[in-house]
């Protein structure tokens, strides 16, 4: 009888979180009759998503209203546009066809043009599990409330956020979605200006309401920003209650966070852990076997075999090496050779085994004119931090050591070492005169 069911949905309203019970539970029609819990859902969509993850507190709910545990049977209602089975894991909303399914938080909703999709993402043993976590995201069996993708520079970490976002607006017509994007640098600059501006509860309500995925690169951004962690831990916790999703990305993993309020980084922990490795021999292989066909080159066996072990520590140098290669062929008229990618070769950081701490240190004294006092000194001057910050980066990519024991090499804490990194970082992404000169600086140093 409808009745029975009317009082297992009070049971489940006392078990589940508001958000949960409102989105799932609520919208359910159902029946006890032989033994037998039936439930209708709106759609397909919303039968799969109660089907895969609360069918058990259902089972237990009723057993308990019953006294007995029923056979659970859950379907969706006929319509004449069915859902299809590969819906997002994404509640389901009606929307104007006008609204745009996809949306990054600005002053404005705008449509986010999507860089990357999984369709060119070349998986190995490197980062199958992150590959796995985010296309799982976008279907139905995903099972965590959060995501968390940590790497290196120019592994791929950004590449599947945006794969993300990109695969849910190819299914927009299966279900009205909401995804926002966004680094952590811009959801702080947004929130200085909502404070300025005094119109936090705008700031609170893009974050908040309507948001069925939240992707948010860099999270280490926030560290020792405490009125910054606030605002995301509530963010966090009104998406969870909203049956939400979030994916973070970093370059480091939540355990070398430091200055981060205990809360925020056990939900940083609490969801699936997908760290992205430096990738192996075969998968540069494939990424630049990838590269050439997109450019239309032809590359031959012993030059690819030298790129590939030449680049070694970034994917995203090595597709900029063979589009150079691709463009300076063209450009000269010429087919990929030996002395055309040597010359190409030589602006790349390449494979060095020989470079260690104690090489990185002296060569970055060096090439700043300062010497090992000066640079392991309390002083703030500018070129004197950005040669710390440099060698910081370097001895991050070339070398095995913790951020602890870089920090020892240069009398700084675990977290003034992760800060010089993320900056150097910030700077490289952007392309500035910072960037590149410490991106020549690594090259040169590596072959010196």
């Amino acid at each position: 009888m409808a009745s029975q069911w009317e009082e297992i949905k009070i049971i489940l309203n006392q078990r589940l979180r508001p958000g949960i019970f409102k989105v799932w539970i609520k919208p359910l029609q159902g029946q006890v009759q032989d033994g037998q819990l039936t439930l209708t859902a709106p759609n397909e969509f919303v039968a799969s998503w109660v089907r895969d993850r609360l069918a058990d507190q259902i089972r237990s709910a009723a057993a308990s209203h019953l006294g007995f545990e029923p056979e659970l049977v859950l379907s969706a209602e006929k319509k004449n546009t069915g859902s299809k089975d590969n819906a997002p894991l994404i509640k389901s909303r009606t929307r104007s066809e006008k609204e745009l399914p996809i949306q990054s938080p600005g002053p404005r909703t705008r449509k986010v043009t999507w860089r990357h999709s999984f369709n060119d993402f070349v998986v190995g043993a490197c980062n199958q599990l992150a590959y796995a976590a985010c296309t799982s995201l976008c279907r139905t069996n995903f099972e965590q409330d959060n995501l968390f993708l940590s790497s290196g520079p120019g592994l791929g970490k950004t590449h599947l956020a945006q794969a993300i976002g990109n695969e849910l607006c190819k299914q927009k017509q299966q279900a009205s979605i909401n995804v926002v994007y966004a680094s952590s640098e811009q959801f702080a600059n947004q929130m200085v200006r909502a404070l300025k501006s005094k119109d936090l509860d705008a700031f609170k309500k893009r974050y908040r309401e309507n948001v069925d995925l939240l992707l948010m690169e860099d999270i280490h951004f926030f560290q020792g920003k405490e009125k910054m962690q606030e605002e995301l831990l509530s963010m966090i916790k009104a998406l969870e209650e909203n049956g939400s999703k979030v994916v973070f990305t970093s370059s480091f993993l939540p355990r070398e966070l430091k200055e981060v309020d205990n809360q925020l980084a056990s939900y940083f922990c609490s969801g699936l852990l997908a760290p992205i490795e430096k990738p192996d021999y075969d998968v540069r292989m494939r990424v630049l076997q990838n590269k050439a066909r997109n450019y239309q080159i032809d590359i031959p066996e012993d030059i690819s075999h030298l790129v590939a072990s030449s680049i070694t520590q970034d994917i995203r140098q090595l597709e900029s090496c063979v589009r150079n290669m691709a463009m300076k062929a063209r450009l000269l008229n010429q087919k990929i050779c030996q002395d055309l990618v040597q010359d190409v070769l030589q602006h790349y950081a390449q494979e060095c085994p020989s470079l260690d701490l104690e090489k990185i240190t002296d060569y970055i004294c060096k090439t700043f004119e300062l010497s090992r006092d000066k640079l392991c000194s309390r002083s703030r001057k500018k070129q004197i931090v950005l040669a710390r910050n440099a060698a910081f980066y370097m001895a991050r990519q070339f070398t095995n050591l913790s951020l602890k024991d870089i920090g020892k090499q240069f009398n700084r804490r675990h977290s003034t070492v992760m800060k010089g990194i993320s900056n150097i970082e910030r700077e490289i992404s952007l392309d500035t005169t910072v960037g590149r000169q410490v991106n020549r600086i690594a090259e040169q140093a590596k072959q010196a």
